[in-house]
Protein backbone atom coordinates (compact mmCIF):
# COMPACT_ATOMS: atom_id res chain seq x y z
CA UNK A 1 0.00 0.00 0.00
CA UNK A 2 1.11 3.65 -0.27
CA UNK A 3 1.44 6.46 1.95
CA UNK A 4 -1.95 7.99 0.53
CA UNK A 5 -3.69 4.53 1.09
CA UNK A 6 -2.44 3.98 4.15
CA UNK A 7 -3.47 7.33 5.58
CA UNK A 8 -7.05 7.00 3.85
CA UNK A 9 -7.20 3.65 5.97
CA UNK A 10 -6.19 4.81 9.30
CA UNK A 11 -8.86 7.94 8.48
CA UNK A 12 -11.60 5.14 7.94
CA UNK A 13 -10.56 3.51 11.26
CA UNK A 14 -10.73 6.67 13.06
CA UNK A 15 -14.26 7.18 12.00
CA UNK A 16 -15.42 4.10 13.31
CA UNK A 17 -13.99 4.62 16.86
CA UNK A 18 -10.81 2.33 15.94
CA UNK A 19 -8.21 4.57 17.67
CA UNK A 20 -5.04 1.85 17.97
CA UNK A 21 -5.80 0.81 14.10
CA UNK A 22 -6.05 4.54 13.18
CA UNK A 23 -2.69 4.96 14.74
CA UNK A 24 -0.82 2.08 13.72
CA UNK A 25 -2.35 3.19 9.46
CA UNK A 26 -1.08 6.40 9.98
CA UNK A 27 2.56 5.56 11.67
CA UNK A 28 2.85 3.36 8.40
CA UNK A 29 1.92 6.11 6.03
CA UNK A 30 4.38 8.15 7.96
CA UNK A 31 6.97 5.35 7.72
CA UNK A 32 6.73 5.59 4.09
CA UNK A 33 6.14 9.13 3.57
CA UNK A 34 7.59 11.50 6.34
CA UNK A 35 5.68 14.53 4.62
CA UNK A 36 2.36 13.08 4.27
CA UNK A 37 -0.77 14.56 6.32
CA UNK A 38 -1.01 11.22 8.39
CA UNK A 39 1.56 13.02 10.87
CA UNK A 40 -0.87 15.59 11.65
CA UNK A 41 -3.33 13.17 11.90
CA UNK A 42 -1.88 11.23 14.38
CA UNK A 43 -0.18 14.05 16.28
CA UNK A 44 -3.79 15.17 16.82
CA UNK A 45 -5.33 11.51 17.57
CA UNK A 46 -2.45 11.13 20.07
CA UNK A 47 -3.47 14.50 21.80
CA UNK A 48 -7.37 13.26 21.68
CA UNK A 49 -6.26 10.05 23.30
CA UNK A 50 -3.92 11.73 25.94
CA UNK A 51 -6.96 14.37 27.09
CA UNK A 52 -9.75 11.51 27.07
CA UNK A 53 -8.04 8.31 27.43
CA UNK A 54 -5.19 9.28 30.37
CA UNK A 55 -5.40 5.86 31.68
CA UNK A 56 -4.13 4.35 28.68
CA UNK A 57 -0.91 5.86 28.95
CA UNK A 58 -0.69 6.08 32.91
CA UNK A 59 -1.75 2.27 33.54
Amino acid sequence: MTAQEWYEQGNACRKESKWHEAINCYIKAIELDPDSPAVEAKRMLDDIMAFYCKDMYNP
